[in-house]
């Protein structure tokens, strides 16, 4: 238990600063909370996300924490994984490249009891990063510029605790009790090439610390000797997230440099939905395992905060039909030859998958873009002189965001994932 307790500390520590890191650069994360994160781990986005039926017994698999039960007894999993992303955004023909790379999650997991597993892990669930401007000239005059500048950076990221049952055999049922905290501040200035025009900044920032409850179950048949059907399914709770957005409007004067700021705060005004999914895995001798998910965010029934002026008079309050629901399906699966095999090669997990999501956001009244991903990967074992069960997770990711008149988006994302299964709670006996 001390080996635990020390890793938890550890994982902790290690992951605050590089999680507040943001993943994206993204001009679509300007609206709602930010970009969504994947929630996927090294070996589910080989499959591009693909995992509500699958219940690994070497890999953990926070997508459905009904299947932690499965965790193999006498280990300690531990798994990290990073990524690195190159996009490309066009619109009316111009087009720019930007890149980054982050460190994404760190879990745990390990066996309780029998038929019992926990996990416990720091993942990110929003991303906000974006910096760009646009310039025009000011009405029919050819000397006199207006350039808007947009800038964003934040998130919000959840330290979770998980457990995993299976009362009956066939039937696992589980739960995640997470705790949410993040910021983020995004701003838009307008400003001038005249010196007599003032330049009117407004600042958006929000502070979110609360809950997340996730329940999960999953149910396994056995069709015949060598086939297997899972079901699986996933509840997390909508509720508030107990934040006051604010938004700060600057008028600054820059021949004077005298400004008239007006603040305004939204009471509770930032919201989580409700996300229901549910997918199954067909699992062929241990060889083939294919699946399917899908996934409803109610979006659509939460008000977000919007900076607005009617009749001449600014305001910042909670407005309807600014977000939508969201619905994704992902088709995917896995073979590997001989799991247990001596043969290096045959133990080899290949993996590929696809998915198609509507947006949550709306951008000037109009849906926002909609994403096609495609992904391939590997589980490549790692073989040492005292443990062979650890695993290398690889993939490509490849997703393409557009809507009509909007900014087209292409992503190309190398997931990198080490599973670290280590044999800690095995006593050895010498005669």
């Amino acid at each position: 238990m001390k080996r635990i307790f020390f890793c938890a500390a550890l994982l902790a520590v290690s992951s605050l600063n590089v999680l507040a890191q943001s993943g994206t650069n993204s001009p679509y994360s300007q609206f709602g909370l930010g970009v969504l994160f994947d929630q996927a781990s090294g070996f589910n986005r080989g499959m591009n996300g693909l995992g509500l039926g699958f219940h690994e017994h070497n890999q953990i698999n926070y997508l459905n924490p009904a299947s932690y039960s499965a965790i193999d007894s006498l280990s300690f999993i531990f798994d990290i994984g990073m990524s690195g992303q190159i996009a490309n955004f066009k619109e009316a023909g111009v087009k720019k490249n930007a890149h980054n790379a982050d460190l994404e999650y760190l879990v745990a997991g390990f066996r309780v009891f029998k038929h019992v597993g926990m996990s416990f892990g720091l993942i990110p669930l929003t991303n906000i990063g974006y910096n760009y401007a646009k310039s025009q000239f000011v009405g029919g005059s050819l000397t006199t510029t207006t350039t808007n500048t947009y800038s964003g950076s934040g998130g919000i990221h959840e330290a979770y605790l998980g457990i995993g049952w299976e009362p009956v055999r066939g039937l696992a049922i589980g739960g995640n009790i997470g705790y949410l905290w993040g910021d983020y501040e995004r701003s838009l200035v307008n400003s001038y090439s005249d010196s007599y025009a003032n330049t009117l900044s407004k600042y958006y920032t929000g502070d979110v610390r609360s809950y997340k409850l996730d329940l999960g179950f999953q149910y396994t048949a056995r069709l015949s000797k060598k086939n297997w059907l899972t079901l699986g399914a996933t509840y997390t709770l909508g509720h508030k997230l107990g934040a006051d957005p604010q938004c700060q409007v600057i008028s600054t004067n820059k021949a004077t440099a005298v400004s008239d700021t007006a603040t305004y705060v939204v009471k509770n005004g930032l919201e989580m939905p409700t996300m229901i999914s549910a997918g199954f895995m067909w699992n062929h001798n241990n060889q083939w395992k294919i699946g399917a998910d899908y996934s409803l965010q109610q979006w659509g029934k939460i008000d977000f905060p919007e900076y607005s002026v009617v009749n001449e008079k600014p305001q910042y309050t909670l407005a309807p039909n600014l977000l939508k629901d969201r619905h994704k399906f992902t088709v995917g699966g896995e073979y590997v030859p001989q799991e247990n095999s001596r043969n290096f090669f045959k133990r080899i997990h290949y993996r590929a998958g696809i998915s198609y999501a509507t947006p949550y956001i709306k951008v000037n009244g109009q849906d926002g873009p909609k994403e096609m991903g495609v992904s391939a990967g590997f589980g490549i074992p790692i073989v040492n002189g005292y443990n062979t069960r650890s695993i290398l997770n690889i993939g490509a990711q490849y997703v393409r965001s557009e809507a009509t008149g909007l900014i087209r988006e292409n992503t190309f994302r190398i997931n990198v994932g080490i599973t670290f299964n280590e044999r800690w709670f095995a006593k050895w006996k010498v005669e």
